[in-house]
């Protein structure tokens, strides 16, 4: 992946969505209602709930179901686990869009249902034990688990559920956006919550509805130690009352925060949690950048990373601990997601609203030379906004697809129906000098001439590119980037700020070219209005990073979203992933199917972990034996 790519990811989400996720089963009555029912289908007069929900049909576990089949139900609880962040935190509130929220901040909330890592689209019951909603999706109803409490004592109500709603709704733009096909929540019974849609027929709507992060409104409402009434539209660092498995048990503003194990947590023996949570303590330690994260591991000051740099990978992990066995160093497959990792024009300027000249920046980008040169060889180029996955076009299309395109064909390029997508090779030398000149002929038809050794538009107005990055492995690729730039007449420079400024200037649309990426899921739904539709284009904060305003995509989202069947969803989400490459909306990147990882050798996991995700720390677990064979550090 690019250098920091996990870190980056996380931040891009952090921009948005800001916690939008990802035991005791209530029985169901009947079969549940038929998803293919029409539209005009009514909510039955006595509700059904199921204890999940899946985007795939039934849900794989039944009612009752002991725990995950890839969790060890046994799994000892203790220890300490040490992680690392870059930059630094200022308040714990994630409601608004502003500040940098502590890290693992979500690890004190619970959400209405919550995920399973072997399935696709599968959500179980968390606070809520169960979950109904009508044949035509046009409302979705919430129970909530009697037993349900936060960690002062009192129960988790529908009040809270609404309020949650409410208050991210209100204040946080991104998840107003997310939610707008919500036009109501509200109690619907001692301990039932109904949300009600403002169109039918959008089956990913209720799980949508099931990732809300549930606040406590008796305490935000209410004073803090001082008597002033607290404010969740500010941000704040006052420890947080949450419900879920820890607690946030001591924090140096800006440097580190621990939290703790809640012992008596009241979902602790529900069947989505058995086998989870298993470590006492779990610290974030910030540092500045990550060169100094990666010192900091290798002098054992914390205990797990992700390495995203090729280079450090091949390069870094040269020493003692690693030689002796004390440092593991493991690559887990990525069969979850696909992720176009790309270099993001601000398409709100005007010099990169001309689709010639983001073709042209394509063909200055030499791939191979960098692969070799900075990477040692370890990534392929990304040639699908759904990459690695079965939802990556390739071919020309045909069937369902070709009948979803043709729905479009006015406003699409043409190369879309004759040719397969593919990004520039340059493999040679003369390859590379073959993909500058065909670099100036496009800017030349795009109205650009170079006068002076300077690449310019017709008003004599220079051709400038300024990379906003925030990682010092990225500085590299953009210094590797910038002379084929220049030999186009090009005026390079690149410009690295700290964490907070770039969340800043990202949010306020402030950059000609990032780099970054979006992450699909095996199941793309709504999220796609938030990464390419018109709304979220000028949005600030929106992951609509490249600022992309387009009637065909926002007709193939909505296909999207509509989908029928799994087989309609995948040629829908075909067509999109065409549109937005042949629209050359961004500068393809790299990537590798694997997460590559760093860790002490202090911990243990189940032995088949499951199919969607390599589940750390969720269900890892501290391990003595082993850590008694590393050193002190586990201790510290």
């Amino acid at each position: 992946m690019l250098a920091s790519l996990a870190r980056r990811l996380a931040l891009a989400a952090a921009l948005s969505l800001a916690f939008a996720a990802p035991g005791r089963s209530a029985e169901e009555a009947k079969p549940a209602p038929d998803p293919a029912a029409p539209a005009s289908a009514t909510t039955p007069a006595t509700p059904v709930f199921k204890h999940g929900l899946s985007l795939m049909g039934e849900p794989a576990y039944p009612p009752g179901f002991p725990h995950f089949k890839y969790v060890n139900p046994n799994a000892p609880k203790g220890g300490l686990l040490r992680l690392a962040e870059d930059g630094t935190f200022d308040t714990f509130n994630f409601v608004v869009p502003r500040g940098t929220p502590a890290a693992g901040i979500n690890l004190i909330y619970d959400t209405l249902m919550v995920p399973a890592s072997d399935e696709v689209a599968s959500e179980y019951g968390l606070i809520a034990e169960g979950v109904s909603y009508p044949a035509d999706f046009s409302s979705v109803t919430y129970r909530i688990r009697a037993d349900a409490r936060w960690h002062d004592g009192k129960p988790i109500t529908p009040e809270d559920v609404v309020f949650s709603f409410e208050a991210l709704t209100k204040n946080n733009p991104n998840q107003r956006f997310y939610y707008s096909h919500v036009t109501k929540a509200e109690k619907t019974g001692d301990r039932d919550v109904t949300f009600t849609f403002d169109q039918a027929g959008n089956r990913e709507l209720p799980q949508i509805v099931g990732q809300l992060t549930i606040l406590p409104k008796h305490w935000w409402t209410g004073t803090d130690a001082n008597g002033k009434p607290r404010d969740i539209a500010q941000g704040s660092l006052e420890v947080p009352l949450g419900s879920g498995a820890y607690r946030v048990k001591s924090f140096i503003a800006g440097r580190s925060i621990t939290y703790e194990r809640v012992k008596d947590y009241w979902a602790k023996d529900l069947n989505v949690n058995v086998g989870k949570d298993n470590f006492d303590e779990m610290r974030y330690e910030y540092f500045r950048d990550d060169t100094v994260m990666l010192e900091a591991f290798k002098a054992d000051q914390y205990d797990f990373r992700v390495e995203s740099s090729a280079k450090n990978w091949a390069t870094a992990y040269d020493f003692p601990a690693r030689a002796d066995g004390r440092v593991v160093l493991e690559m887990f497959e990525n069969r979850s997601s696909g992720v176009m990792q790309a270099f993001i024009p601000n398409l709100r300027r005007d010099k990169f609203k001309d689709p010639r000249v983001r073709r042209a920046l394509n063909y200055a980008l030499d791939f191979e030379g960098m692969n070799h040169t900075l990477f040692f060889g370890q990534y392929k180029r990304t040639n699908s906004f759904f990459s690695g996955t079965e939802l990556a076009s390739s071919g020309l299309p045909q069937g369902r697809e070709l009948e979803i395109l043709n729905s479009v064909k006015d406003k699409v390029p043409p190369q879309v129906f004759t040719t397969a997508y593919t990004n520039p090779e340059s493999g040679s030398e003369e390859a590379r000098r073959a993909n500058l000149r065909e670099a100036a002929r496009l800017f030349k038809e795009a109205g650009y001439e170079v006068k002076n050794r300077k690449l310019v538009n017709a008003k004599g107005e220079p051709f400038t590119i300024e990379f906003l990055l925030s990682s010092p492995a990225m500085e590299r690729v953009a210094v590797f980037y910038r002379p084929a730039l220049e030999r186009l007449g090009i005026e390079v420079s690149i410009r690295m700020v700290d964490t907070s400024q770039y969340i800043n200037r990202v949010r306020s649309r402030d950059y000609d070219i990032i780099v970054s990426g979006w992450g699909q899921s095996l199941s793309p739904g709504n999220e796609q209005r938030e990464f390419w539709g018109s709304e979220a284009a000028d949005r600030d904060g929106s992951r609509n990073l490249a600022g992309i305003k387009d009637p065909a995509v926002d007709a193939l989202i909505e296909k999207v979203i509509y989908a029928s069947d799994r087989a309609d969803l995948v040629a829908a989400t075909h067509a999109l992933d065409r549109v937005l490459l042949w629209n050359e909306y961004v500068i393809p990147a790299w990537g590798l199917n694997y997460t590559r990882t760093a860790r002490w050798d202090r911990f243990a996991h189940p032995a088949q972990l499951p199919t969607y995700s390599f589940a750390f720390p969720d269900i890892w677990w501290f391990d003595p034996a082993k850590a008694s064979k590393t050193g002190a550090g586990a201790a510290k």
